[in-house]
């Protein structure tokens, strides 16, 4: 069936326990339902797990090196701003009921969206690898302290069972994420909490207020780090879980339910990780970080942790399918969505095999794919942001011609396409990278001085795609009106 079919075709419910069966075409009226405030829900669950405690850790270790202060003005700021994008970028759900890829096409046209979606489909991809990855070395670390014997086996059958649950639940859709992800964050919150009081008496707070004040530069990269590694890692999710709710919805709920949802959970975690991290700087370099900060639990606490730091992740990775998986029905595979998560299984058994027996250390590789496929996405978001605020609250989407070549956004957007094309080139010279796979980027001195640490690259990109496409859209958007007003 083709997707202007799908466009005609008569809604599908979106049923609880059921497999969705709507994969890329809007959602019709009838079958919009729900309330702003389930995106807390969705957006919480999947930003709850313990792993946000590392970017605090990061933050007060080389080659950040902020004091506690510095460390959590950084972590808050980067948390906020970036899941604002996130926020921001849910609108087009609402307005168009369309996922977030599909939406894209309005500013870089039906055919040139190919770029960004791509880009989009292998970071999804990405983070489902490293999620995955990390939930199943916590496992098998974790069920070692309790006394069982581990092995490449019990490796392998920790991934195995974590990866079903994740692309399980992605696979029912819409409706059996938001109930699943509310549950989710009842029950993680309060074993994190726990955690949490644990920890504390443990916590050296002369340690943590002889940290050194960081260098400016220290202190942008590490902005950059969490931006990346928090929000920039959702923008291209974040219309996918809005599209469902009617368009009477309030623009500011949608908006505000997204970043609070999103932003709650990783601004805690990072205030502690700061303070863990002063105690315990080695965790930042650590392979098995999860396993690592439950070293000093009591075993009485083990299992309970285990159910939050493995299922906190797969909050997460659940996310990151669903969208992956509507990612690559954008990209033109003719696929039902519930057949796209095989896909998407392929690709995270071989990252998996790699990450769980072949990688020799987490933090590098790690920090070199978020920054590097963070400059896109941000420059990406940009783009899509300003095409929000400066044409559809005003115009609105066309909701069929997103599917469709020959209609009013056309094969191409020259401003959408150039804008972003040049973001990248200016933000990846200006970033740097520890992994060896990424030793390319920073080609415009962003391995020496001020950007060495600072990769502000992440941050120029984004300012340079938003000016540009500001300044050349308008041009567009005009040009299409005129052809709209000639047929």
């Amino acid at each position: 069936m083709s997707e202007r079919t799908a466009v005609a075709d008569a809604q599908q419910d979106d049923r609880l326990w059921s497999v969705e069966k709507n994969g890329i075409n809007p959602i019709g009226d009838s079958s919009r339902h729900g309330r702003a405030r389930e995106l807390f829900w969705i957006w919480c669950a999947a930003n709850i797990g313990v792993l946000g405690i590392t970017y605090g850790v990061y933050l007060v270790t080389p080659p950040y090196s902020l004091n506690l202060y510095q460390a959590v003005f950084g972590g808050i700021v980067g948390t906020v701003l970036s899941f604002l994008l996130v926020g921001v970028i849910a609108l087009g759900g609402k307005m168009a009921g369309a996922p977030t890829l599909v939406l894209s096409r309005a500013s870089f046209g039906v055919r040139g969206n190919i770029i960004p979606t791509a880009i989009s489909y292998i970071s999804l991809v990405g983070w489902e690898i490293i999620l995955v990855a990390l939930a199943t070395l916590a496992a098998e670390s974790l069920l070692g302290r309790l006394g069982l014997a581990t092995s490449t086996v019990t490796t392998a059958i920790s991934f195995v069972v974590i990866a079903v649950i994740a692309v399980a639940i992605a696979l029912l859709g819409h409706a059996t994420i938001v109930r699943v992800q509310t549950i989710f964050t009842w029950l993680f919150a309060a074993l994190t909490i726990i955690f949490i009081v644990l920890e504390l008496p443990k916590i050296s707070f002369s340690r943590v207020t002889a940290l050194h004040s960081g260098s400016l530069s220290g202190l942008i990269g590490g902005i950059s780090i969490v931006m990346a590694g928090l929000g920039i890692g959702w923008v291209n999710a974040g219309a996918d879980y809005s599209r469902y709710l009617p368009r009477s919805t309030s623009s500011a709920s949608v908006v505000g339910w997204t970043t609070f949802g999103s932003s709650i959970a990783p601004v805690v975690l990072i205030v502690v990780g700061v303070l863990i991290g002063a105690n315990n700087p080695s965790l930042a370099s650590s392979s098995n970080p999860i396993a690592a900060l439950a070293a000093p639990l009591p075993t009485w606490f083990l299992v309970p942790y285990l159910v939050a730091a493995v299922g906190g992740l797969i909050a997460g990775a659940l996310v990151d399918v669903y969208s992956s998986g509507l990612n690559l029905l954008t990209l033109g595979i003719k696929l039902q969505r519930s057949r796209s998560v095989l896909i998407d299984g392929f690709f995270m058994i071989v990252g998996n095999i790699y990450v769980l027996f072949y990688a020799k250390s987490f933090f590098a590789p790690f920090e070199g794919f978020l920054i590097t496929l963070g400059v896109p996405l941000a420059a990406w978001s940009a783009i899509f942001i300003v095409d929000i605020l400066q044409h559809r609250l005003r115009r609105g989407y066309r909701e069929g011609d997103l599917y469709d070549s020959r209609g009013y956004y056309a094969k191409y957007s020259k401003a959408g396409i150039a804008s972003f094309l040049v973001a990248c080139f200016v933000g990846l010279g200006l970033v740097s990278s520890s992994a060896p796979i990424f030793s390319w980027v920073g080609y415009l001195g962003g391995t020496h001085g001020l950007f060495a640490t600072s990769s502000i690259g992440l941050i120029v990109g984004f300012v340079v795609a938003a000016v540009l496409y500001g300044l050349l859209s308008p041009f567009e958007e005009r040009a299409r009106q005129q052809r709209l007003a000639a047929q």
